[in-house]
């Protein structure tokens, strides 16, 4: 494994005679060979060159932690069309850059969407490949959209959205981050199978998890739901009382990185 800011690519999928995804992905290697590395989820239509994502970057660079950043099919730098990607897509690309990628023990940090995949993970990592979930030590959540495409999508759509979907296989939701962006019956379809809320699980390590209570995205009650979904009491939830969705200003990222330093000590441990 290599370091640097340079792209790499690690190829997943494929067969049916579909070419492979090919998921770019940057990571530094650790100061100390038994430092533990930040692994980094992002949201729905965001990449690894985002605010949040160079600032976990950089604060893994000033503390010697190693850290991992990659780009769901459709996104940055990967290949593929976004409105082909499902969540089972996106989740068969984490597992793939953890295992492949990662070294020693891993804080994985979710961002919206990027909290969906990470407890996704975390499951099918315990479930399917038991050495890595060993050293997925501490996971933190910010604004999770635990279960998106059904709770705070498919939900909150028009009926006649729903409709356009059902008949014509997609349909456009506004955005306030940029261009309205599609929404396809495979997305929502896909993540039926993938709904958490379906199965309370005990994640076995801490789930650390920052939430703006002015989020109109992911609302906090969507996230407090969350805390009492989990199993063993291992949730501890930071409500940002004036945070919106985003949570990148400055003081955001101070409260994001205070966390961070914790969940790594645990990773320490």
């Amino acid at each position: 494994m290599t370091s640097g800011d340079a792209a790499q690519f690690v190829e997943v999928g494929g067969g049916d005679g579909k070419p492979p995804r090919r998921i770019a992905y940057r990571t530094e290697m650790a100061v100390a060979p038994d430092a533990p590395g930040l692994f980094w989820l992002s949201g729905f239509k965001s990449d690894m060159a985002s605010t949040k994502a160079t600032a976990v970057a950089a604060y893994a660079r000033e503390h010697g932690l190693g850290t991992t950043l990659f780009d769901y099919s459709g996104h940055g730098q990967s290949s593929g069309l976004f409105e082909d990607g499902t969540i089972g897509q996106w989740l068969d690309e984490a597992v793939a850059v953890f295992r492949q990628v990662t070294r020693g023990p891993q804080v994985v940090i979710g961002s919206s969407m990027g909290g969906n995949i990470a407890l996704l993970l975390l499951k099918r990592l315990v479930a399917q490949h038991p050495e890595d979930a060993r050293r997925l030590a501490a996971v933190v959540l910010i604004a999770p959209a635990w279960d998106m495409t059904e709770e705070l999508i498919w939900k909150g759509m028009p009926e006649a959205a729903r409709r356009e979907i059902e008949e014509k296989g997609v349909a456009y939701r506004p955005s306030e981050y940029g261009e309205p962006y599609a929404i396809t019956r495979a997305l929502i379809e896909d993540g039926r199978r993938h709904l958490l809320a379906r199965r309370p699980f005990d994640p076995g390590r801490p789930v650390y998890i920052l939430q703006g209570a002015r989020d109109p995205d992911v609302p906090l009650s969507h996230t407090q739901a969350l805390v009492g979904f989990l199993e063993g009491d291992w949730a501890e939830l930071t409500v940002v009382p004036d945070g919106e969705h985003r949570l990148s200003r400055t003081e955001d990222l101070v409260q994001l990185f205070d966390i961070v330093g914790r969940a790594v000590l645990t990773a320490r441990a």
